[in-house]
């Protein structure tokens, strides 16, 4: 494959996965894949690092356009992508010397769990019903950023999945909501992470121009039918994800 249709087919992943991102999350499970079947000889490495260096646009665009439309609770926010960001720099340090191999084997049991809770619970996420308020909103929340970008920045498949699923069980918010909170805080999680990856030259610059732009476009058409649609719209997109990241990670944790 030379090196144009390269650039083309990872652009077009990205593009895919920024609409998966902007929706409920889960776009790595897209593009990753791709950027290793493309540079099979590349470290690992530096795929995830020229993977958050195209995402983290994407994200940042689309929790900006959820910003426009949905009512963002600030004060919980902000401490919660803070948190975020303190994690996932945490995480992708504890990854160069930790095993990861339990937390494969772990991963699809837990998203089976959330899948299975979620279509038990009919009701679950359609209405927005905040459950906290105050300090404890601000501590949950907090929690929430701070464990999820640990993991974002340890191992990462299913992140934004995995804040929508806390922001609507925990906090009560309904899928749209959770989804445009989820955005500011992956955010943070990302650029964390993508530091990390930059600082020790794991990035792919001269790919990331085109595959931001790609998963811009594929976040402003996703964000447009999640806002459009709404929380019955996120949910069903959020049964699709998971039930995906379950066969996905259950694949790669049990047969590979």
């Amino acid at each position: 494959m030379t090196e144009l249709w390269i650039t083309v087919w990872v652009a077009l992943a990205s593009g895919l996965a920024g609409f998966m991102d902007a929706v409920v999350g889960g776009g790595g499970l897209i593009l990753i894949p791709v950027l290793l079947v493309s540079f099979p000889g590349a470290h690992p490495a530096t795929l995830f690092g020229t993977n958050k260096s195209a995402s983290i646009w994407g994200t940042a665009v689309s929790g900006w356009q959820y910003s426009q439309r949905v009512t963002l609770q600030w004060p919980a926010l902000i401490p919660a992508a803070l948190a975020g960001f303190v994690g996932s720099f945490l995480g992708a340090w504890l990854v160069t010397f930790l095993s990861i191999g339990v937390l494969r084997r772990a991963l699809p049991v837990i998203l089976l769990l959330i899948l299975v809770y979620t279509l038990a619970k009919k009701t679950l996420g359609k209405e927005h019903k905040p459950c906290l308020h105050g300090l404890s909103e601000q501590i949950a929340a907090s929690a929430i950023g701070f464990f999820i970008g640990l993991y974002d920045g340890f191992f990462g498949p299913g992140t934004g999945s995995f804040l929508v699923f806390l922001f609507v069980r925990w906090l009560g918010y309904d899928f749209l909501n959770a989804s445009a909170h989820a955005k500011v805080v992956n955010v943070f999680t990302n650029l964390a992470a993508l530091i990390l990856f930059a600082a020790k030259g794991h990035v792919w610059w001269h790919y990331t121009i085109v595959m931001a732009l790609a998963n811009i476009g594929g976040s402003v058409i996703g964000s447009h039918f999640a806002l459009k649609y709404g929380s019955g719209f996120v949910r069903g997109f959020f049964i699709v994800v998971v039930t995906a990241l379950i066969f996905k990670t259950g694949y790669d944790a049990y047969f590979t």
